[in-house]
């Protein structure tokens, strides 16, 4: 995809922001468990940087996804995944479906304000018993009068904690036991400060700075007006927003692979052993420039994907298979990285140890390897058929 000096203007101004507001405190959100969501996502709005490709009508500045995926290739700029991944959920997980299928009123009232920053989102559609197997939620909406009733509950909610609403995905219909899986879920906006909803923290093993939450729905009533879209639709609403959120995990992890191997180079020609820089070791040297090729090489697959998802085109295929490879790629930066930083990689506060703790996330959140390759496989024609 070429890229205008538009898009350029568009990334250095997300550089500089990163520059002054975010990296200078990454630091201090890892160690408290939390970014300030509502501080920072308002810095964002003010500067557009929420709501690039949406509509201007609601605060957006109306430009084609490309350049969402500059910013977040950008935001592989910032010191640690967990503030880059919260605002990807922002712009690229919890609205998409709300911009495209919501009511006019439910944008002025939920995607207007979340652009701006006034507003803190997140996504609802892992259980304990349904993350990657999205047909197997259990958490159910059911009809009572003007409303509906919520019970259930969601886990691994980035943002859950600071959260103002919800893109929540429930069961509203016929259960999966009658062949309904597809058909049965629907989205719904949940605001976050309604009664009967309980959160609680979960800690992870990185991500320190992105705040995590399980998510309790007890007889939560929210209004039918709140449903985006058609009822039963849901299922099929998730998978199209499934397609932004892969590509914006493959893109936002570009810069931060060449980040991690600029640190190395700098680190082992610095770092003496037996009298030589680490660096001066042919094994270190060429396994730098095979990672280095490996960046680029997924930075134009990431890139055409992009481009055909612009163009109107299928992208499915090539969105997962960069979904694959930057879950892939990430683990085997960080860990080769690490290895050539010695015990100075062991230590927590160090910047590839950081890396290597975040980055294991990318084979897991937004569809897990697993997944992708089975998505692979189908569009290729070599899938099982029938039953497994």
């Amino acid at each position: 995809m070429h890229l205008t000096d538009e898009h350029e203007q568009l990334r250095s101004t997300v550089a500089r922001f990163i520059e002054s507001d975010i990296n200078p405190h990454v630091d201090e959100w890892e160690k408290a468990g939390q970014f300030p969501a509502h501080s920072l996502f308002a810095k964002l709005g003010a500067l557009g940087l929420l709501g690039i490709k949406y509509d201007p009508a609601c605060g957006g500045l109306g430009l084609d996804f490309s350049y969402s995926m500059v910013m977040a290739e950008e935001l592989g700029s910032v010191t640690c995944g967990g503030v880059p991944m919260a605002i990807g959920v922002q712009t690229d997980m919890c609205t998409p479906a709300l911009n495209r299928f919501g009511s006019e009123e439910m944008k002025r009232e939920w995607l207007a304000p979340s652009i701006a920053g006034e507003m803190v989102g997140c996504l609802g559609v892992s259980e304990a018993g349904g993350g990657s197997d999205v047909a197997a939620i259990r958490t159910q909406a059911v009809t009572d009068g003007d409303d509906y009733v919520i019970n259930g509950s969601k886990m691994w909610i980035t943002n859950g904690l600071q959260a103002d609403w919800c893109c929540l995905l429930a069961n509203t219909g016929a259960d999966s036991a009658n062949n309904q899986a597809h058909k049965n879920k629907s989205l719904i906006i949940v605001p976050m400060d309604a009664a009967g909803i309980e959160r609680q923290k979960i800690e992870k093993i990185g991500m320190h700075s992105s705040d995590t939450a399980q998510l309790f729905f007890d007889n939560v009533r929210v209004p039918r007006r709140n449903l985006i879209g058609q009822e039963g639709m849901g299922f099929t609403m998730q998978m199209l927003q499934f397609q932004e959120e892969r590509l914006w995990v493959a893109a936002s992890g570009l810069k931060a692979l060449d980040r991690l191997i600029d640190l190395t180079i700098d680190y082992t020609r610095e770092r003496k052993v037996f009298g030589k820089a680490v660096l001066d070791n042919q094994t270190v040297h060429f396994r730098l420039a095979e990672l280095r090729t490996e960046v680029e090489a997924l930075r134009a697959l990431t890139w055409k994907a992009i481009d055909d998802y612009v163009s109107g085109k299928d992208a499915t295929k090539l969105a997962s298979m960069a979904k694959l490879k930057i879950g892939r790629l990430y683990r085997e930066v960080a860990d080769s990285c690490l290895q050539y930083w010695g015990g100075m990689g062991f230590t927590a506060d160090n910047p590839v140890s950081r890396a290597f703790r975040d980055g294991r996330l990318g084979s897991i959140g937004g569809g897990a390897d697993e997944i992708m390759l089975e998505i692979i496989c189908k569009l290729e024609g070599t899938a099982p058929r029938g039953p497994n």
